[in-house]
């Protein structure tokens, strides 16, 4: 289909009577509505005002917020009332620190931890510890090597680091 003179005349006069591109192709026939927009675009015809489906109802306003709750709780009342520094560095802070207790780790006693074979990369096997061992930008880094678990790709012992049952995990949170 070719844009002769006489329909691109119908088409100028169809558009500034405000018909939709649609209503335009099909007055037309043979072009798309893409066609037509396409060839208003072409043709820089003035743009109109989008078109929601005729006059859009006025918007409900919204409502207003509801009155706070009052709360079942008491207030929170800050633990201390030092006043900080505004933009500068704070080098000493006063106030009273409660001691925390000391929490030290026991390992235990029935774990035995394996001695690294030091494996680089390319000496991986199926059947070694892929455990990473150090930095991988240092030239001391290297992988475990150790004889892996059949189903796993580390040893028996970096598998429990590393497989450990969220009973622990969780118990290691606190």
């Amino acid at each position: 289909m070719n844009w002769t003179d006489e329909r691109v005349e119908k088409l100028k006069r169809l558009w500034a009577e405000g018909l939709s591109a649609s209503q335009i192709a099909a007055q037309l026939g043979g072009v798309s509505r893409n066609a037509v927009i396409g060839k208003v675009h072409r043709l820089n015809l003035p743009g109109r005002a989008k078109s929601g489906g005729g006059t859009a109802p006025a918007r409900t306003p919204k409502r207003p917020a509801p009155a706070p709750r009052p709360s079942n709780f008491a207030a929170r009342v800050p633990a201390r009332a030092n006043a900080r520094p505004v933009g500068g560095a704070m080098l000493k802070e006063e106030g009273q620190i409660d001691a925390l207790e000391e929490i030290r780790a026991v390992p235990a006693s029935n774990v035995v931890i394996p001695i690294s074979r030091r494996l680089g990369l390319t000496e991986l096997t199926e059947r070694t510890c892929k455990w990473p061992i150090g930095d991988p930008m240092s030239d001391e880094f290297h992988f475990c090597g150790c004889e892996s678990l059949d189903s796993s790709p580390y040893c028996k012992y970096h598998a429990k680091l590393a497989y450990q049952p969220v009973s622990e995990r969780r118990k290691a949170d606190r």
